[in-house]
């Protein structure tokens, strides 16, 4: 018998609401720990045993996690809580309310706005360089379902570059154009990853990337080469790995690569107020990450977090 108005709820349709791991996705699959793209981490809902009779109560438990993930993901849905003796009738959109839950899940929560960040580390060169900067820095979750729940929620690991200016002149310039100016925030999201800035040429748009994308080498999510007259063949690249596969992963690692090929010339007589002493040295680079991470303001049980952080390299020549 299908489920439809006027008709009893029978306890395996209402268990495939509950907890079916196919499509059409159950409330469990989507919202507790669930697998790859589906999976929040919330509690289960029991299922029924056969013979059973659905009651209010379990409408009701159904409902308010529907309405919990609806909150957090800003989905529009009908479900809502019952009483004893209701019909079925007013619940017609329950299938859809489902499919749609479970597709915003899928699509990385795109519509959360319950979320907060925090900084999870910072590395700087320790000299200016006059050729190549790589810095790593990686986060680390307790496991890897709160790894996935964290990007399936809406969270984001936020690439936030800089450099020291007031340092070595034109190449100050340069290079805090192709981070702070043109790279911006670079968001590494469930599905894909978000650029905030503008500008400078880009030569590698690995946009597309995101978490679930990544597997155990590294991939680039965006490389930038400066636009500024002398300095066409400096770059800035971000590129991203995992230490396993979605659903093993437990650790995000982040590699940013500078590069200066320019040679300007070193002042050495005449008069040389205002000029810096070494302008052929590239100033020192920084790459700090940040953890937008999903909150409990919205609906979910509780934030969802990263637990540690760590430098990996940090070298410059």
């Amino acid at each position: 018998m299908a489920y439809s108005a006027g008709d009893p709820i029978l306890d395996d349709e209402y268990n495939t609401f509950v907890n079916n791991s196919s499509s059409p996705f159950g409330y469990n699959h989507f919202a507790g720990t669930g697998s790859g793209v589906y999976g929040l981490g919330q509690s289960s809902i029991s299922t029924v045993s056969a013979g059973d009779t659905i009651n209010a109560s379990h409408w009701n438990s159904l409902f308010t996690g529907m309405d919990n993930i609806a909150n957090h993901t800003n989905t529009s849905i009908t479900a809502s809580s019952v009483s004893a003796g209701d019909t079925i009738a007013v619940r017609s959109a329950l299938i859809s309310d489902l499919a749609n839950l479970a597709a915003a899940v899928a699509g990385g929560s795109t519509g959360a706005t319950a979320l907060g960040t925090n900084a999870v580390g910072t590395s700087t060169n320790a000299a200016t360089w006059n050729s190549t900067s790589t810095i790593e820095r990686s986060v680390t979750f307790a496991n890897a379902d709160t790894m996935r729940h964290f990007f399936n929620a809406g969270g984001k690991i936020r690439i936030d570059p800089t450099c020291v200016t007031g340092i070595d002149g034109d190449k100050d310039t340069v290079f805090d154009d192709l981070t702070t100016t043109a790279t911006g925030n670079l968001d590494i999201g469930a599905l894909t990853s978000t650029r905030s800035g503008s500008g400078e040429t880009l030569t590698t748009n690995g946009l597309s990337n995101g978490f679930h994308d990544l597997g155990t080498g590294y991939t680039t999510i965006l490389k930038l080469t400066s636009d500024n007259s002398g300095y066409t063949s400096n770059t800035v690249e971000y590129s991203a790995k995992l230490d396993a596969a979605v659903g093993t992963a437990t650790t995000l690692t982040v590699k940013m690569v500078s590069t200066d090929a320019a040679d300007d010339t070193t002042f050495t007589g005449g008069n040389t107020a205002g000029v810096p002493a070494n302008p052929n040295e590239a100033p020192r680079m920084t790459l700090a990450l940040i953890e937008v991470h999903p909150t409990a303001a919205e609906g979910l049980a509780g934030a969802i977090q990263t637990a540690s952080n760590a430098e990996v390299s940090n070298s410059a020549s």
